[in-house]
């Protein structure tokens, strides 16, 4: 199976001691040294074709099989990436068969809209037509024999009705929402030492929880319609509020630009109005 063949390291002849007696001198089937007592020569063993002939085989297959493993991950990656692109495709084509995915979609646009053209009003703007909505809701009965009414603390340029809790305090009750992460209560107003920061950084009362009943709820909003529908400011904390109020009455108020004459995108959770109240006009 083996053929030797003679080969001498850089010279013919290797200086080497005697062997010892009783230790061999053959090594193995990979080379034999042959002992002289001054020369030796140094036979090497190669392997034969057929053995090359596998060697080379098993190494051209271990590197098919490295490459063969490389190309299934990445080809696995990629199935993976395209497999989860066609589930998010499928979703927003499941999404869009239902009327109030593409409505709060609209609202979205919408609300983000108005806001920009309210945050950009003046302080005396506001001022000026707060105090016209005021004077339309004192003039209204329902708020002149309201003994309980819900108001709320204006933020980004909401219509201020912060002068009706100092004005009235004494012959109303004004309780305020408090916000938690899913809902909203309300508890009265105290005067502003009573006030603290909530989790929506809105200024909040900080006394006992309103279980009684409401009156009047005057509610804020971003956009109204003149069928009285209201797109509020996203948390939907006044649609979850406000469906279990009942007898209370609910007045949106709003500035001119706010309130739309054509209708809005609004679903099933989206709480209507009884009035709304613009500095030139009631609607309802």
């Amino acid at each position: 199976m083996f053929h030797t063949r003679p080969v001498s390291i850089r010279s013919s002849t290797v200086k080497t001691a005697a062997p010892k007696p009783g230790i061999e001198s053959t090594f193995a089937n990979e080379k034999e040294v042959s002992w002289a007592t001054e020369e030796a020569t140094v036979v090497v063993v190669e392997p034969s074709q057929p053995i090359r002939k596998i060697a080379t085989i098993a190494i051209i297959m271990l590197k098919n099989l490295r490459i063969s493993f490389f190309f299934c991950t990445f080809a696995a990656a990629k199935v993976k990436r395209y497999k989860h692109m066609l589930f998010q495709a499928q979703i927003h084509d499941l999404r869009s068969l239902f009327p109030w995915v593409s409505r709060r979609r609209e609202q979205r646009a919408m609300r983000a809209i108005v806001e920009q053209r309210r945050r950009i009003m003046t302080p005396e703007e506001v001022a000026e037509q707060s105090e016209r909505i005021m004077n339309q809701l004192e003039r209204m009965s329902i708020f002149r024999n309201a003994q309980t009414v819900m108001l709320y603390y204006p933020i980004h340029n909401e219509v201020d009705l912060r002068p009706l809790l100092t004005k009235y305090r004494g012959q109303k009750t004004f309780l305020l929402p408090v916000t938690h992460r899913r809902s909203m209560e309300v508890r009265p107003y105290d005067g502003e030492d009573m006030m603290r920061k909530g989790r929506m950084g809105v200024p909040e009362p900080q006394t006992e929880t309103w279980h009684g009943s409401i009156d009047l709820i005057i509610v804020p909003g971003v956009v109204f319609d003149q069928h009285c529908h209201r797109i509020g400011r996203g948390g939907g904390y006044y649609d979850r509020f406000l469906r279990k109020q009942v007898t209370a009455k609910k007045i949106g108020v709003c500035y001119s630009f706010q309130l739309k004459k054509h209708s809005i995108p609004h679903t099933f959770l989206d709480h209507k109005m009884d009035r709304v109240i613009t500095p030139q006009q009631t609607i309802g």
